[in-house]
């Protein structure tokens, strides 16, 4: 029998990219390529695409998967793959908005059983973000797979420190399989102060760090940021063909409220609205693509939008009433966080006393921000008090990068 096991795994394998070559299974049915996946991606292959990379790491083990509905291989979830190609996957963990991606952000993800494969789903979201070691004693190995957008405050890259964390704590291997970053063209942003750390950052990093999430893996790790300065058993499956500055548009929205590439570049920026009485189109069908209030004044934010509830958005702020703002959705995707979004807005704001609330500070990683804007200060001083931990971090952040960098020629 063990040289059976051992003729199976090993004919497993040498026949995997042929089957890769022509489709995947998923319960049987075969999955045809996609005829209107874009010239990039075709180029663009992320990790989770390389079996032949991981695939021998998991042979007899008992494998986790971190994972939501972005953890997919040409339009074929990561789980159901796996389960296809006879590894044995024992449970998985959910992030925020949970394994198939449609709760609300700040919604309450619970365990479930996946109706489609009988797994056990354990949440990693809401006071329970950390697994467990009794979580973790049938596990030999994790694999993360969830796709990130660049953006200090989504919080994916807690998931991932507490899962590297719990994983460092039981000497269990993780797997991280690498995707492309859709904000790795630029760097910026202020970078967050310990005093304000929370599940929307934990890290001093930047807003936008222009980094994939397994250079970020390695980041975490190398520069002693899980507890007592312990250190994760790390593999990176690499992206194929990928260099920082690409343009990448993501097959399958991230969360809820990201819904195109426009929201995802403008995310970043118009986050820290999200921390002040601005609606920044939650309830409609442009989120974070626009961004407006009842009581801002309509000679001067002509755009209006009414926020309702919807699968999207449970709790959408200003709901029912008629919000003046402004329109984003046909600019140029930026490359630079827009603080005169949130300077202008708070000028404009009729009752500045209600304009910032308690999040604000955790979204922006300082109190020095809101300080700064309170007291008239333009966007070019702002960014000017910036430069010297961005020029830090840049420095921090060359010694983990595994992809040409953007800053530097081809």
């Amino acid at each position: 029998m063990k040289y059976f096991k051992f003729f199976k795994n090993t004919y497993l394998f040498i026949i995997l990219p042929f089957i890769l070559l022509y489709s995947c299974k998923s319960n049987g049915q075969k999955l045809p390529l996609k005829k209107n996946i874009s010239q990039n991606y075709k180029k663009i292959l992320p990790g989770a695409y390389n079996l032949n990379q991981y695939l021998p790491l998991l042979i007899n083990k008992r494998v986790a998967i971190i994972g939501n509905q972005t953890s997919e291989i040409q339009g074929t979830h990561l789980v159901d793959t796996l389960l296809s190609l006879k590894v044995n996957i024992v449970k998985v963990f959910a992030p925020e908005h949970g394994f198939r991606g449609k709760a609300s952000a700040g919604e309450q993800v619970k365990n479930a059983i996946d109706i489609k494969t009988g797994l056990p789903i354990i949440s990693l979201y809401g006071k329970h973000k950390k697994p467990t070691d009794e979580e973790l004693k049938d596990v030999d190995i994790i694999i993360f797979d969830i796709q990130d957008v660049g953006a200090r405050f989504y919080t994916y890259l807690s998931t991932l420190h507490y899962v590297m964390e719990a994983a460092a704590e039981n000497n269990i291997p993780i797997i991280v399989l690498d995707r492309p970053n859709p904000n790795s063209d630029y760097i910026d942003g202020p970078v967050l102060e310990k005093e304000v750390s929370s599940f929307v950052g934990l890290h001093p990093v930047p807003i936008v760090y222009a980094m994939t999430i397994g250079e970020y893996a390695k980041m975490i790790n190398g520069e002693g940021w899980l507890k007592n300065g312990i250190q994760a058993k790390l593999s990176i499956i690499p992206i194929s063909n990928y260099r920082h500055g690409m343009i990448y548009k993501l097959p399958i929205k991230p969360s809820p409220n990201l819904p195109n590439y426009q929201a995802v570049r403008l995310y970043p920026g118009l986050c820290l609205l999200e921390g002040t009485d601005v609606s920044v189109g939650r309830g409609t069908d442009w989120p974070f693509q626009i961004y407006g209030s009842p009581v801002l004044p309509k000679e001067k934010y002509k755009f209006t939008f009414t926020p309702q509830k919807n699968d999207a958005s449970k709790w959408p702020k200003h709901e029912n009433k008629l919000c003046y703002g402004i329109d984003l959705r046909n600019i140029n995707p930026p490359k630079a966080i827009h603080l005169d979004w949130v300077i202008k807005t708070f000028r404009d704001y009729p009752d500045k006393n209600i304009f910032f609330r308690k999040s604000f500070n955790r979204l922006a990683g300082n109190t020095s921000l809101q300080k700064m804007i309170i007291q008239g200060k333009s966007a070019e001083e702002i960014k000017k008090s910036w430069q010297k931990s961005l020029n830090d971090f840049k420095k921090i952040r060359k010694k983990y990068l595994i992809y040409p960098d953007f800053m530097t020629s081809p």
